[in-house]
């Protein structure tokens, strides 16, 4: 089957790779630096095994990758897969996905299904039908983990599609049927408002989950003892997302409660519980400065040591990074940050003001204070009795408790997490 994959930063090199081992897949993007590194088998950010996948596919000829619109025509499926930029309040910019969009459909020949993969608002597939009519729209929302991109495109629980056209389900059954995964059909407006119900009702958990553990801090409970509680009631389940720790980050949670909240104000419904999602999430964003202010206030100049900067494991990414926002506060409210993070060992023109260390052993040296922000599994194994022999004091910030097994009990430790007193 000839696929056209349009956009090709994560989550389009991902789908592109991931879906030239079963069909014939051109990508498009009129990103030239980009398309040269896809070309040489990189994608434009870490992603464990996705550089091999690019090449594999790229080596058997079931993959290539184009600037030219016109290479689209032939297509009998084109997979929209832009990531929808997002800015610092976690507004989604649709009208750049749209100018992209305009530079390619015209172009495609009647009968082509355009599956919109891309985060965008509910309405989207239906607003581009009246505009193309003689294009079959659907909507198949993402799926993207950073991180576990490959895995998770690869084995879905399921796969929701929404049309309305047979003959685009046809062709959409024929396109992801080598995922052997069940399809769970709709109409197109259901698709994409899934997207926005399930990240929102996500990071409702996470926020709900963190308001409670700041009741517990304060009333002697332990916030994971109270998790586990819920969690072993068969109306929740095992794999809720109710770990205490810190708040959602990144914008991929946050744009769906901001798209259903304008969504609700465009059409004067005024919504109170989804708004209050954010609301409660940004308070919670800064437990930690909150917790180093009070730990560190006798400090004439406190230096805090920041292990982890990406925005979360097995990835090369830092925008959205809950860490890099953390760093600016405290470098602002004059404290010193000395930063490491296995994967990023050069910053960015935008990150140039994080002061990155080789190591973390050199990242505690002298430091009043460690935040254990990205989870990296190897910071378990860190030999933590010699790193906190070189903190000038041990203090040790870890909102989700993930190394609380591995450092030891020394002589004033003060250990600071999410929900216990």
């Amino acid at each position: 089957m000839q696929i056209v994959v349009l956009g090709l930063w994560h989550l389009g090199c991902v789908t592109a790779a991931c879906m030239a081992r079963h069909h014939q897949v051109t990508g498009i993007d009129f990103d030239e630096p980009l398309l040269a590194g896809l070309r040489a088998g990189r994608a434009p950010l870490h992603e464990p095994g996705l550089n091999e996948l690019i090449t594999a596919g790229a080596t058997r000829g079931a993959l290539t990758f184009s600037s030219d619109a016109t290479a689209a025509g032939h297509a009998e499926v084109v997979w929209v897969c832009y990531d929808t930029p997002v800015d610092a309040d976690d507004r989604s910019d649709t009208g750049w996905v749209h100018a992209q969009l305009d530079r390619v459909l015209p172009l495609l020949r009647a009968g082509t299904v355009v599956l919109l993969s891309s985060q965008l608002p509910a309405g989207t597939c239906a607003t581009l039908a009246a505009q193309y009519p003689q294009l079959h729209l659907a909507c198949s929302p993402e799926n993207l983990r950073l991180g576990k991109a490959i895995e998770a495109f690869e084995k879905p629980a399921r796969i929701v599609v929404g049309t309305t056209s047979a003959a685009g389900r046809a062709k959409l059954e024929a396109l992801l049927t080598p995922l052997a995964a069940p399809l769970l059909w709709m109409r197109p407006e259901s698709a994409e408002m899934v997207k926005h119900a399930l990240n929102s009702f996500l990071a409702l958990s996470v926020a709900y989950i963190n308001e409670i553990a700041t009741v517990c801090e304060i009333t002697g409970a332990d916030a994971q003892e109270v998790a586990a509680g819920l969690k072993s009631d068969p109306r929740i389940g095992a794999r809720a997302y109710l770990g205490p720790g810190g708040p959602f980050a990144g914008g991929t949670l946050a744009r769906d409660v901001v798209t259903l909240t304008n969504l609700g104000l465009a059409q004067h419904l005024s919504l109170a519980l989804i708004p209050a999602i954010k609301l409660s999430n940004d308070r919670h964003r800064g437990w930690a400065f909150r917790k180093l202010q009070t730990a560190l206030g006798g400090v004439a100049q406190p230096v805090v040591a920041v292990l982890g900067l990406a925005y979360t494991p097995d990835t090369s990414t830092l925008r959205r990074s809950s860490a890099v926002e953390l760093c600016r506060q405290l470098s602002a409210a004059g404290h010193k940050i000395q930063a490491f993070d296995p994967l990023i060992r050069i910053a960015d023109s935008e990150h140039r003001d994080l002061a990155l260390c080789a190591s973390a052993a050199e990242a505690m040296q002298g430091a009043h204070a460690v935040v254990i922000c990205t989870e990296w599994p190897q910071f378990r194994n860190y030999p933590w009795p010699e790193l906190l022999a070189r903190m000038t004091r041990p203090v040790v910030v870890d909102a989700n408790r993930f190394v609380e097994k591995a450092v030891p009990p020394v002589p004033g430790l003060i250990y600071l997490t999410v929900g216990r007193p």
